[in-house]
């Protein structure tokens, strides 16, 4: 029998099962017992989960609750944009706002405390990518996302909308230091 050329017999599915084929068949399903098994295991052991949360909520209150945290917080500010960079307190939880072509503030986290971080956009779809770590969260208008991360690294860690928000998508950068 070839692939090409059609079946000699009408009934082809009443052929015996050639022995390379019954082989190849428990391959696949040995296969995929073991990926099963493995997904169990990564989703209960492996480092590359979030622990998250998401909640409804507005711009309007978001934004309401991210400010005060800014006020309360503010250690200094950077850039020509004057950008806040804020403490978050420790083994406590930071705000950051993705809105229209920025991610604001920039948070300040210390090394080996937890933390509890509320995303949420002001207006279109934003994706947060943390870089080098490479943390990806769909941000979306109207749901509040809270991501339970310990630092385990010194540094300046990278901020990356990975969703096209626009014309200005390309400048849509931010920050957390980590001390």
């Amino acid at each position: 029998m070839s692939a090409i050329l059609p079946p000699s017999e009408r009934l082809w599915w009443k052929q015996p099962i050639d022995k390379v084929e019954w082989a190849w068949i428990a391959i696949a399903f040995v296969w995929g017992m073991v990926m099963f098994v493995m997904m169990i295991y990564w989703h209960i052991y492996g480092k590359q989960n979030l622990s998250n949360e998401t909640y409804k909520t507005t711009p309007e209150m978001f934004a309401a609750k991210a400010e005060k945290f800014i006020a309360e917080n503010t250690i200094r500010t950077e850039t020509e944009q004057q950008i806040p960079v804020v403490k978050v307190p420790a083994n406590g939880e930071g705000y950051l706002i993705a809105r229209l072509w920025a991610w604001y503030p920039i948070l300040e986290l210390e090394k080996g405390k937890t933390y509890k971080i509320h995303l949420s956009s002001m207006d279109y779809n934003h994706g947060f990518s943390l870089q080098p770590v490479n943390i990806n969260i769909q941000v979306i208008p109207g749901y509040e996302h809270v991501v339970k991360m310990t630092p385990t690294k010194e540094g300046t860690y990278a901020i990356v909308c990975n969703e096209y928000c626009g014309i200005g998508h390309h400048s849509m950068l931010g920050r957390i230091y980590v001390k």
